[in-house]
């Protein structure tokens, strides 16, 4: 019983935690979405991956960052910082 009490606690220190890197990955994967629309792409047309990447930001920043990193680095355009 007092592991599950432990356990419970434990969950509620580290969730809001979580949230807060979860709200500062969105918050980094729109930069990298407003710098690549502003950056990129007015010159060219994006690859497939890269507005399927921009429209996941809120859902899954985590995989959409490294696309947006990468299209940005091709494309020479310095990544906005986190």
């Amino acid at each position: 019983m007092k592991s599950v009490i432990v356990i419970a606690i434990a969950a509620g220190i580290a969730l809001p935690f979580a949230a807060v890197a979860q709200s500062s990955d969105v918050d980094y994967c729109n930069k990298l979405s407003a710098t690549y629309r502003s950056g990129v792409m007015a010159n060219s047309t994006p690859q497939a991956q890269v507005p399927e990447a921009m429209s996941k930001c809120a859902t899954s920043p985590a995989t959409s960052i490294p696309v947006l990193e990468k299209a940005l680095t091709d494309n020479k355009v310095t990544l906005p910082s986190r």
